[in-house]
């Protein structure tokens, strides 16, 4: 299994606290993904996020549903969390969420480590996948600017 890493950082004018708290609520999940995504979660609301939390999703890629199952794997506020996918369209995905205290201002660091299903076959694909991920994370960037205000 061949695995690939994205690393995505954004710098927000907002002590940790605030941050955390606005991706500790899976809500919000639905607000930074793009709309093409048509991005639900069918888990009952509000979640408690901790350790061993489920979250159940539905998106769809190039038009084709999928469902999305995700653990909280990781749970260490305000610092950091990790999700990891038990049912989806990656045959691995680790996304580890970081938030780094630099006094009014935090550092979002993001690094997922995934594979591709259907390899070997199936990473003939990863050139398309991999810029849709940048899409979709500079997408986030974008919403999260905004909801902070940035400058």
């Amino acid at each position: 299994m061949i695995t690939h890493q994205l690393h995505s950082e954004q710098w927000i004018d907002r002590p940790r606290d605030e941050v955390f708290a606005f991706f500790s609520n899976a809500a919000n999940l639905e607000r930074i993904t793009p709309e093409e995504l048509s991005f639900q979660i069918l888990s009952e609301q509000p979640i408690e996020m901790k350790v061993g939390a489920l979250i159940d999703y539905q998106i769809r890629l190039a038009g084709v549903p999928f469902k999305w199952r995700t653990e909280i794997t990781g749970w260490n506020p305000p610092h950091d969390f990790e999700d990891t996918q038990l049912k989806g369209p990656y045959k691995k995905w680790i996304h580890t969420h970081r938030f780094e205290d630099h006094g009014d201002r935090t550092l979002i660091v993001d690094e997922v480590e995934y594979a591709l299903p259907l390899s070997p076959l199936g990473d003939l694909a990863y050139p398309l996948i991999k810029l849709q991920l940048g899409r979709i994370f500079a997408h986030r960037k974008k919403v999260i600017a905004d909801v902070f205000g940035v400058n």
